[in-house]
């Protein structure tokens, strides 16, 4: 009978313990990341590319093992809105409207996407070489206003932008994409500074 009794103080240890072993077994994987690079033609711009997939490579790998608890990197490119119209000046207050044709307006419109095509595929190739799971985007409008909207609808981690390294006049009168984006993007922003020879004089 002490043997029974034994027998059946392992038997309901065991079974009580079996809840504690699945909990441990069912513990919550890391958390999302999502990140935004914002490219542009500057070769700053693909040095944060590149400073981002060096550095955060272990976040957004692609490989099977890591695919469940990586994160997603999306490139982000904004393209000038075309006006089709432009005013030249035509004597002492007064202006001439110049529309575009279609046929312009087509032409520049191919050319917008053939430059965007470009970049995103520059971006893609730097991505898929450190198996780096990777999505891309166009937007067409103010790039600095854009990318702010962009990142508050996506829910961004981290947003990544280049530094061109305006001048103090240029940076007043041009105004400076990282330093709005600074000011007013609704997430962690990152600003990468490039080499001293590849800033701009």
């Amino acid at each position: 009978m002490a043997e029974d009794q034994a027998t059946t103080a392992m038997e309901t240890s065991a079974v009580e313990k079996q809840p504690e072993t699945t909990r441990e077994a069912e513990a919550p994987s890391l958390t999302t990341k999502r990140m935004v690079v914002a490219i542009d033609e500057s070769d700053s711009s693909f040095y944060a590319l590149q400073w981002v997939i060096d550095h955060f490579s272990n976040l957004l790998l692609t490989t099977q093992a890591a695919e469940a608890e990586s994160g997603m990197l999306t490139v982000v490119h904004v393209q000038s809105p075309f006006h089709h119209f432009a005013a030249f000046p035509a004597g002492p207050g007064g202006a001439t409207a110049v529309y575009a044709s279609s046929t312009m307006i087509e032409s520049v419109r191919k050319a917008q996407q053939e430059t965007s095509a470009a970049l995103l595929s520059r971006a893609l190739q730097m991505c898929r070489a450190k198996q780096i799971r990777t999505e891309t985007l166009v937007l067409e409008g103010e790039a600095k206003e854009m990318i702010c909207e962009a990142v508050e609808q996506m829910h961004v981690d981290l947003l990544v932008v280049g530094s061109r390294g305006l001048g103090k006049i240029k940076r007043a009168f041009l105004g400076s994409v990282s330093d709005y984006c600074a000011h007013h993007a609704h997430c962690p922003i990152l600003i990468v500074k490039p080499p001293k020879e590849m800033m701009t004089k």
